[in-house]
């Protein structure tokens, strides 16, 4: 019997980030990334990301103390948004550059650590260059 529409998951709701300074990374990630800040309280704060909530945290257990999952971050204009992150101290790994070509689209990335070590990447989807 196949599942109710309502029992399926539809979309990512939340993405749990583990670091070692709360205040520190809710800077990093408002001031030189620029996600929207929704809220702090001790041990978490609250980015919106469309329909996806990214929640920064302390880590819960010995286990959890440790960089998290490659967060993908869509942008509209890959370029300016390396510029834009550059010049607020954030310190990329390479420059945007193509990693997939099909259907007449480029996926193109770039990728960054916060101050924790986590791994993180720009993504644009581009129309192909002619």
């Amino acid at each position: 019997m196949p599942a109710a529409p309502a029992t399926v998951p539809h979309a990512l709701g939340q993405v749990a980030l583990t670091v070692k300074d709360v205040d520190r990374a809710v800077a990093f990630y408002r001031d030189a990334v620029g996600l929207p800040f929704l809220f702090q309280f001790p041990g978490l704060g609250f980015f919106s990301m469309g329909a996806t909530r990214l929640m920064l945290s302390l880590p819960e257990t010995p286990e959890f103390d440790k960089p998290g999952s490659v967060l993908y971050l869509s942008v509209g204009d890959i370029d300016g948004a390396f510029a834009r992150m550059q010049g607020a101290g954030v310190a990329f790994r390479d420059q945007p550059h193509v990693v997939h070509r099909a259907g007449g689209s480029e996926l193109w990335m770039t990728f960054f650590v916060d101050p924790d070590g986590n791994l993180l990447a720009l993504m644009q989807e581009k129309p192909a260059a002619a």
